[in-house]
């Protein structure tokens, strides 16, 4: 069993074949998924099945440094 819907499993879900279309139809149904690289909307078996998934991991972010003002040159 796989973790994530198959492209035409997406297609039939929204009833779109369009990807941006694809993912305007999940965000109107309220179903969790995230778009890839390339703007296809990627969707968990579990999110539809409805069953609970770990939240994703955060990831860190290096802060941006700070070097001084202009006025301090």
């Amino acid at each position: 069993m796989s973790t994530f819907l198959t492209l035409d499993e997406v297609a039939t879900l929204t009833g779109r074949r369009v990807k941006s279309k694809q993912v305007e139809q999940l965000r109107t149904m309220g179903i969790a998924f995230w778009v890839n690289a390339i703007g296809r909307p990627v969707v968990t078996v579990a999110a539809v099945e409805g069953r609970k998934e770990a939240p994703p991991q955060k990831t860190w972010v290096q802060p941006r440094v700070s070097h001084g003002s202009k006025a301090n040159r």
